[in-house]
């Protein structure tokens, strides 16, 4: 998850992950039992199709998703909506921040190994999480997101 600071309470998400996320849902929405193509998907959220298919291969790979090949095909969900936690697809897409010999996952600092943020940005990470695995694809659907 690559986050950056913008301001003192903004935190931002990778393009890659949110839109992960929006392609979840959109399956999740668009499930009447038939494959939903990647092209449809991309219209509908204004992702190109090269980018989705990036995202649905590490999708597929963690299992939420699964291909039907041939004429019709597509993708369906694999997991029920209520089964799908916003942090497991979030870390199903994006990759740990990578720097130091120390990395300790997705909110590792880059600085010298007394950097004194380390905690905060370990916190960070864990609070960020820790919320994100509260929250489902159909809590979503549902507009019943957790505060």
């Amino acid at each position: 998850m690559t986050i950056s600071a913008r301001g003192s309470n903004n935190v931002k998400f990778s393009t890659k992950g949110r839109y992960a996320v929006m392609a979840v849902c959109d399956l999740a929405r668009h499930d009447d039992g038939r494959p939903v193509s990647l092209a449809e998907i991309a219209s509908r959220q204004k992702i190109s199709v090269s980018y989705l298919e990036q995202m649905f291969a590490q999708l597929r790979k963690a299992r939420f998703v699964k291909s039907v090949r041939g004429p019709g095909g597509g993708y369906l969900l694999a997991v029920e909506p209520a089964q799908i936690k916003i942090s497991e697809v979030m870390t199903a897409i994006e990759h740990p921040v990578r720097g130091n010999q120390d990395d300790d996952g997705m909110f590792a600092t880059r600085g010298c190994s007394d950097d004194p943020t380390k905690p905060l940005w370990e916190e960070v990470g864990r609070q960020v999480l820790g919320y994100l695995d509260k929250v489902t694809v159909e809590d979503l659907m549902t507009g019943r997101v957790p505060h």
